[in-house]
């Protein structure tokens, strides 16, 4: 007996039937991946939200980093214009990291012979921080001292700030952020602080505080701080004597 090979019409090969059937197969597998993942235990896969900027629970000025509930509140004076300050930054910053009971908080020293470059990158950073909070204030300081010229030279011509909001620019055509920054400048002549960098350290516990001129180092500042830390209340708070603001200027390494 001879068997004949069945034959498969040529018309189910055609283009447009494979077409047409194609996007179900696809619906199925992705209904079987959405499945899969469902089953899969939440420690083992999670969505994670991106942290936005500025969501610390921070109120300012003056803006702060670190441990805000720290023991120790170290102030830094600083010009965004200031050479010195540029370099010194990333050293203070990372030396707050690393002592969990100390909290940065930044104070605005533009100083004379670094106008008006020093008060408008001052002023943007007051207006980043009014209009997006903390994180945006500490971006924007981060991001002038990666681009400034230094030394009264301002930013670059042309530059612009790439994350400016409608917001930060209606900021900056007020007299807000002035109102900060004169305010800033006032309290540290007053308190005697003569160059930049400066730093003031207070243990908020004893109440004691001292100004230290120039870029201190950590191991100075561990000092101040076990010095500061002490019961005894013969050693009052350690301030300069009060600078005109004409002699204010940056403090060399």
């Amino acid at each position: 007996m001879t068997f004949k090979r069945p034959s498969i019409p040529m018309h189910a090969f055609r283009p447009g039937r494979w077409r047409s059937r194609w996007p179900w197969a696809l619906v199925t597998v992705l209904m079987v991946l959405l499945i899969w993942l469902a089953a899969k235990s939440p420690g083992e896969y999670k969505l994670q939200a991106p942290t936005p900027v500025g969501t610390a629970q921070i109120e300012g000025p003056p803006w702060r980093m670190g441990n805000s509930e720290g023991r120790f509140t170290l102030t830094l004076y600083a010009d965004l214009e200031c050479p010195f300050c540029r370099a010194y930054f990333p050293q203070i910053k990372r030396w707050v990291s690393e002592n969990k009971d100390v909290s940065l908080q930044w104070h605005h020293m533009p100083l004379t012979a670094h106008e008006p470059a020093a008060s408008a990158e001052a002023r943007l950073a007051e207006c980043a921080a009014e209009a997006n909070g903390n994180g945006a204030f500490w971006q924007a300081i981060e991001w002038i001292y990666a681009h400034t010229r230094a030394d009264g030279q301002g930013l670059p011509d042309g530059l612009r700030y790439p994350y400016l909001t409608p917001a930060i620019e209606q900021c900056l055509a007020s007299a807000r952020p002035d109102v900060v920054i004169r305010a800033q400048t006032a309290d540290a002549i007053k308190r005697g602080v003569a160059a930049t960098p400066s730093v003031g350290l207070q243990d908020r516990q004893t109440n004691h505080e001292i100004i230290l001129q120039g870029p201190i180092e950590g191991d100075a500042l561990q000092s101040a701080m076990d010095m500061l830390s002490t019961d005894d209340q013969a050693a009052p708070p350690v301030k300069a004597p009060s600078t005109p603001d004409d002699t204010v200027g940056d403090m060399p390494k």
